[in-house]
């Protein structure tokens, strides 16, 4: 096996009682439990850039008692939260080296308006089906099977974030995919893909596939 690491993926175990000290109510307050797990390595100037954070993260939801985050990162975590249990392991290039993988992933479906500068949300199954299928194969690296494509929830994400209102889009997707572009595919799975990554979008969570 390659000694390689590409990233690090963790899962982030929050009790009922962590989740009420933390306040964790909304989108913005998870993001910001989940950041305050990492050292902050960008100067402020960075963070208002294109530069990323190195953090993506699915909110896997749970149960009354419980709730558990997915998170990959291009470094390790405190192994020791205030709040919570993190437990990490490292990915190692090998894993990114298949052809197929199944997926799934949470989106901000959208579409800047070329004349406005706007974004607006991408509305109904088929029209994020086939925004996605387009953007994987153009942008993302890699192509979609379109004949078990499925959108498994679309629902909206509101927060308030410095005395404003931000809406997110949201869209459930899984399937299968294939890679067509070796580079822009681990640079999708290392930093995610879309856009409000920071908010619990765009980490693609895969599992190889072989040839039966």
């Amino acid at each position: 096996m390659s000694e390689d690491i590409l990233a690090y993926a963790s899962v982030l175990h929050l009790s009922r009682a962590d989740m009420k000290i933390l306040n964790i109510k909304d989108a913005y307050a998870l993001h910001k439990v989940i950041y305050g797990l990492f050292a902050d390595v960008r100067t402020d100037a960075e963070k208002q850039t294109s530069i990323a954070s190195g953090i993506t993260y699915a909110d896997k939801g749970g149960d009354f008692n419980a709730r558990q985050i997915l998170i990959l990162s291009n470094r390790k975590p405190h192994q020791t939260p205030q709040f919570g249990e993190v437990r990490t392991k490292p990915i190692y290039s090998d894993f990114l080296t298949h052809d197929r993988y199944a997926f799934e992933v949470t989106l901000n479906p959208g579409k800047r308006d070329k004349q406005t500068g706007k974004v607006a949300p991408i509305r109904g199954r088929e029209g994020i089906e086939q925004w996605f299928k387009e953007r994987a194969s153009k942008s993302w690296g890699f192509s979609i099977n379109p004949e078990n494509l499925q959108t498994e929830k679309i629902s909206v994400q509101i927060f308030e974030k410095s005395g404003k209102t931000i809406t997110h889009g949201s869209a459930a997707l899984k399937g299968e995919l294939t890679v067509i572009d070796r580079d822009r595919f681990i640079q999708s799975f290392t930093q995610g893909i879309g856009r409000g990554r920071a908010f619990g979008f765009g980490l693609l969570q895969i599992v190889p596939l072989t040839a039966v």
